[in-house]
Parts: structure tokens; sequence; C-alpha cells
């Protein structure tokens, strides 16, 4: 069977490349005579695997030297919890609510200390990023957090909140390595890599040195702390080594195909595809408002729930994955992540086309 255009939201598309070099080394990694799934993660060969990850993946960032590289296990919403355990020192912070993950991240937050929502986007259903450059931000605040690109809603930062001088955590997993960021302006850079990075069952955390310290939140676990992981170069315990050489897979496949940048490129090229021929359909409309638009989640819709659906329906037959809509906000959404190649979407939009002169 040939593969299909899988537009996933996550866990998401990968690329083949990395695919076909993980199947060329699922039996025998390196002569060694096992699966990188089956070798101890104390190993001489795991050890290597997970320092070079963690090489290419600041290679890629640029990331500064003091800042830590975490591989963690939970997902981004155990980050939820962490945040605010092992930063709340005054025990009040701000959230910026722009959709799903960003408002549960902010109720998690409520369980250790005062959350100020700076500011939402729920009055317009999350369709935009909210003014963030003259917030009401006062100094006993410990951070401002945000998602930074919104799965759900497709909407995405294109400046950064003015956060006057407070530090800034970004939950980053839908747009992670999709365009070059400046690290340096975060105190907290995490996110989950099954979008964009690698499989299910990891988060990556950059974090700033200064606040990786044994001055958490009374009660908060041994695991959750980032220094009980810091200080164990994230082997605490048994980490995701799968998921770990996944990803360092990708970050080399990143690093050949011109680094960041270069992606980023290509993803504006791609997004575009899409999204004039959304601005354009008198059948499709996009849901977000122009400014705001994420290049890696594109959601739209027809107007009408069954004609939604009877698309999603002969998009799948016409090997087109995983266009529904997420279910709190139904419609159609294409996640056109790194891995997605230009042709799958200039196919997408000819599909559409299509579809609109059949239906309409």
């Amino acid at each position: 069977m040939s593969r299909v255009y899988n537009f996933s939201a996550g866990p998401a598309v990968l690329p083949e490349e990395v695919l076909k070099e993980a199947a060329e080394d699922m039996m025998d990694y390196k002569g060694c005579g096992m699966s990188v799934m089956e070798m101890s993660h104390r190993s001489k060969m795991f050890d290597d695997i997970i320092k070079e990850a963690e090489a290419d993946i600041r290679s890629l960032m640029n990331i500064p030297d003091n800042y830590k590289v975490l591989f963690l296990q939970g997902g981004a919403s155990q980050q939820f919890s962490a945040v605010p355990m092992n930063l709340m020192k005054n025990k009040k912070a701000g959230y910026i609510v722009t959709g799903q993950w960003a408002k549960k991240a902010a109720q998690e937050a409520k369980r250790y200390g005062e959350v100020v929502e700076l500011a939402s986007s729920a009055d317009k259903t999350f369709s935009y990023i909210p003014d963030c450059s003259d917030l009401a931000i006062t100094d006993d605040l410990d951070y401002v957090y945000i998602c930074e690109n919104n799965t759900i809603y497709g909407t995405h930062y294109h400046e950064l909140p003015d956060t006057k001088g407070v530090d800034l955590v970004s939950d980053v997993s839908s747009c992670f390595l999709s365009e070059p960021i400046d690290v340096s302006k975060y105190a907290v850079v995490y996110g989950g890599v099954q979008k964009n990075v690698g499989p299910a069952g990891l988060v990556i955390a950059i974090i700033r040195e200064d606040l990786i310290t044994d001055d958490v939140l009374e009660g908060t676990p041994t695991m959750l702390k980032w220094k009980t992981q810091a200080d164990n170069d994230s082997l605490y315990n048994t980490p995701n080594c799968w998921a770990i050489y996944i990803c360092g897979l990708v970050f080399k496949w990143l690093l050949k195909n011109g680094g960041l940048e270069a992606m980023k490129k290509r993803n504006e090229e791609k997004a575009a595809v899409l999204y004039d021929f959304l601005d354009q359909s008198k059948l499709f409309k996009g849901t977000v408002e122009p400014a705001s638009r994420s290049l890696m989640n594109v959601p739209f819709v027809t107007g009408d729930a069954d004609l939604d659906a009877k698309f999603v329906a002969e998009a799948k037959a016409a090997g087109f994955e995983n266009l529904k809509g997420h279910r709190t906000v139904g419609g159609m959404r294409a996640s056109i992540y790194n891995a997605m190649p230009k042709e799958g979407v200039e196919k997408l939009v000819e599909f559409m086309a299509e579809f609109e002169k059949k239906n309409s």
C-alpha cells in the first residue's frame, strides 16, 4: 500500500527518510546486534544517542549555554503542573488564554497559586491572537505563560507579548522547530514532540539555568522537579529512548535540509498554497483572522456540518487522512507540519477545488 497524505494534528507525519533509517536500524543499531528499543539507557551506545541529539538541537535552535535541554516524559500536559511547581515563588502568574491548551494550563496553575488572565481570545472562539503590546503586568508575577501555536484553532503569535521584564514561558508543541526563534527571549520553552518533531511520549524542555533550583513548591514530586532531571541529564529514570532516538534523526534531517531558516521558508510556501485557495473559495472558509494564522494548523469549514462530513469522508477515500476538525470546533483542519511535502498541500487544494465544483 502506498503512503497517504497524513494531515493529522498529532501524532503526525514524520519524514520518510527518517522512517526508512529507523526501519534499517530496527533489528540491529549500528552493528550492536539489538534495537534502540532494547538497549540499556545506561549504555555507552544510548549515551551517544542522547548526547548527539542534544548537541544537534542546540545547534539547530542556537540555544545559549546558560539553558538546559531536558528530554522528559508526561507530554506537554505534565508541564502544565511542573511550570507552576518550579516557578511560582510568589504564588502568582499571568496567563494569556488563546485556546484549549492555554486554558487547561491556566486551570492547572490555579491549583498552586493565583492566575491572572492577562488577555484572552475566547470572545471570538479563539480565532485570533489578542494585542499583547501593553498588558497589565505587575512585578509580583512569577512568569507570563503562552501557548505559542494553537493546534485546535490554528492561530500563532507572530510577535511575542511584551512581558515588561517578567519571565516568559511558552508551550511550542505544534510549532516546534518550524522556524527560528530567539531562545534568549524566553525563560522556558517546551513542547510535546508528537506534532512536528518525533513520536508521541516525549516532551523537550529548554530552561534557563537560574530557574533550575531546589526552591520549588512544597509537595512537588521528585520527578517533576526540573533540578532532578537536569542533575541527571534527563536520565534520572528510564527515559523514552526510542522517541529521543527518532527526534535525533529528525534533527539531523532538519540540519541537512538547511536548518530552521529553510524550514520556515518552506512552511510559508506550503501554507500560502492552502490559504490562497481558502481566500478565493466560494465554498470553503478559513476560520482564523489573517494576521493570526498558523503555518502549521489550518482550520476551515463549509458552513454546513453535513457537507463538512461529506468532504472528510471523500477526502479520506482519496488518500487524504485526518482532516476532520477537533471535536470541540468541528469542520476540517489540515496540519501541515515540517514533514508534509508541498506536493501534499497542492494535491489537497486540487481535491478541494474539484469538491467545490461538484457541490456548489
